[in-house]
């Protein structure tokens, strides 16, 4: 929950941005001046191409493998990614205990020191998130004993799913690119398949349920109705509110479609799409009411809800008010929640800076899901439309993505916070609206030239020359940010302080107990205090320093243990052996030269500075 990185005074200059948009100009200069360059090779690469297109389970089968073994190709230079903050950690505490055959966990002894963000310790220990993402995670984990197994999975299953959805809307050509399309984009050096947030799960979900729609629109098939059924299952469990926006559009027209239908024709619809529909739903709707009872003690409550109730006071939607501010007995909890979130609400609420918070969103989703290569066929599709009609031009196929996207688009914009995995419902309609134009463009000409050909070919050839761009960004010397805006190609290995000491400790023989003290120089994403399903069990405890006495009582309880202290007050952080003296730093009634003072006193007795 952060603000567009595009609108900070720090200054981010995106290299790869700049690259892509001096591509971009260049190949809508070549489009005009002379479209027919490459022309034998563009046509060659097209017939090769179209053979693959025309077996659809083929292609859709290719573009899944495709995704996953373009992401496997760069781990070289993209390692496998490190979890590196507070809803990574939860999501991966959910995967740990479902790979456990767990659906939640006890809540565990000193419960009060080991809480965390995103987390739920009562009634139960686990995630506050929906389940998608942690059971992708946990396939991961139980087939090839990581969790980034699952990442490659979800991904793989987006831009299959994306080039099956993009099937039932276009030909086998255009659904082909549009797959292809989405491994360039939203794969390989994208978050989603470089980090455990998610955005893949939901996308997946969300292409599941559009692709249904025309299929079963022309033939009502029990399997189509099947794959909306499971499409709306994910976007329940991964997205909810957005899935449940993206979902809106659709409903209508099934509404509308099934309006119109009398007599035998309405029976044979109500037999092959809304009954096995309706059985796939209530059978996740029940699922899903069994994950609450067990993570909440009520089927009707979300783990988020139930979180968000207890430890926030920012609201999600514009139009609430803010809660009353709960009990904090962590100050980093306090800090993230009273501070950090409740800032950028109160910044949402006066005119500019609703409309800064709205324009951040929009440019945050723009480099995220278009950038300057996509947003090329869709400046230019309107220059092939019917002169003076642009809206009437446009086929009911078309005028339903549009308005999809409109209501999208206008459900995003009410939510008070935003990242891109939050649109991730919407990813393949995203590169439907740009496949239809891109269609549209491709018999355009402009003064007898084909330029609108040629556009159609240089956007996917951009594509895969900001891929190259970034394979070969080291040793070309090309400096990548990691900070916003995010795009398809600032990923970078994640380097977690926290999985570095966490490792160190479980070098050490027997277990280990680390008290984390608070600063707050430290980043509110980053607690430091994560643990797994079973604490009590674990080889490393993590917990915060809740003063000597408490601290006490928390060391009674986890006996046995080495007992060090994370000093994180001032950087760089150290782990020292833990006494009830150096648990006071930072505390209010130690005046700032005595905590000089403690440090070179701890540190020759085994302190470890982390680097």
């Amino acid at each position: 929950m952060r603000k567009s990185g595009w609108l900070r005074k720090e200054g981010n200059t995106q290299i790869l941005v700049w690259a892509e948009l001096g591509l971009t100009v260049a190949a809508c200069a070549v489009a005009f001046l002379c479209p027919r360059v490459g022309e034998g090779w563009f046509r060659a690469v097209e017939q090769g191409f179209a053979g693959l297109a025309r077996r659809r389970r083929l292609a859709v089968l290719v573009v899944g493998v495709v995704a996953i073994a373009a992401r496997i190709a760069v781990l070289p230079i993209l390692p496998v990614p490190q979890p590196n903050i507070a809803d990574e950690y939860s999501f991966l505490l959910a995967a740990q205990t479902f790979a456990h055959g767990r659906l939640t966990n006890p809540t565990p002894p000193m419960w009060q020191h080991l809480e965390t963000l995103h987390v739920l310790e009562k009634p139960s220990y686990m995630s506050m998130y929906p389940p998608a993402q942690g059971l992708f995670l946990a396939a991961g984990l139980v087939t090839a004993g990581t969790a980034f197994a699952g990442v490659l999975l979800s991904v793989g299953l987006m831009c299959a799913a994306i080039c099956w959805m993009l099937q039932g809307w276009f030909p086998p050509g255009w659904a082909l690119l549009g797959g292809l399309l989405a491994v360039l984009r939203f794969d390989i050096f994208n978050y989603w398949a470089n980090s455990y947030w998610g955005g893949a799960v939901a996308a997946f979900g969300g292409a599941l349920l559009l692709g249904a729609l025309p299929r079963l629109l022309k033939r009502e098939r029990v399997r189509d109705a099947a794959w909306m059924g499971v499409g709306l299952a994910i976007l329940a469990n991964s997205r909810p509110y957005e899935g449940l926006i993206f979902s809106l559009p659709v409903a209508a027209v099934l509404l509308v479609w099934l309006w119109k239908k009398r007599g035998a024709s309405l029976e044979n619809a109500l037999r092959r799409v809304v009954l096995p529909l309706t059985l796939v739903l209530a059978i996740a709707g029940a699922g899903m009411g069994f994950y609450f009872w067990r993570v909440t003690g009520s089927p009707f409550e979300m783990p988020q809800e139930l979180a968000r109730r207890t430890h926030a006071v920012a609201p999600y939607f514009l139009w609430q008010s803010p809660r009353p501010v709960p009990v904090y007995r962590i100050e980093a909890l306090r800090n993230f929640y009273l501070h950090h979130e409740m800032s950028f609400y109160r910044e949402s609420r006066t005119p500019l800076g609703l409309a800064g918070v709205e324009l951040g969103r929009c440019l945050d989703f723009w480099f995220f899901f278009l950038g300057p290569a996509l947003t090329l066929p869709l400046l230019l599709a309107p220059a092939a439309m019917p002169h003076g009609q642009p809206w009437g031009g446009l086929g009911p196929p078309a005028r339903f993505l549009v308005v999809a996207a409109a209501v999208f688009m206008a459900g995003l914009a009410v939510e008070v916070f935003f990242f891109p995995h939050y649109a991730a419902p919407a990813t393949g309609l995203v590169l439907a609206l740009v496949i239809g134009a891109m269609r549209r463009l491709r018999a355009w000409e402009w003064h007898g030239r084909p330029t609108g050909r040629f556009v159609t070919r240089a956007v996917p050839l951009v594509c895969l020359l900001m891929v190259a761009i970034r394979v070969a960004a080291v040793p070309l010397h090309i400096s990548i940010t990691p900070r916003w805006p995010p795009t398809s190609y600032n990923s970078l290995p994640a380097h977690s302080s926290w999985v570095k000491v966490n490792r160190q400790l479980e070098s050490y023989p027997g277990k280990q107990l680390v008290i984390v003290q608070y600063s707050q120089k430290a980043k509110c994403r980053s607690c430091f205090v994560y643990n797994g399903p079973d604490p009590p069990q674990a080889k490393v405890v993590w917990a915060w320093n809740m003063g000597p006495a408490e601290n006490e009582k928390l060391i009674q309880c986890y006996k046995n243990r080495r007992v060090w202290l994370l000093d994180v007050f001032e950087q760089p952080a150290v782990l020292i052996p833990y006494t009830p003296a150096a648990s006071l730093r930072g505390q209010s009634e130690i005046p700032p030269a005595a905590r000089q003072k403690l440090r070179p006193k701890l540190e020759p007795r085994g302190g470890r500075p982390l680097k």
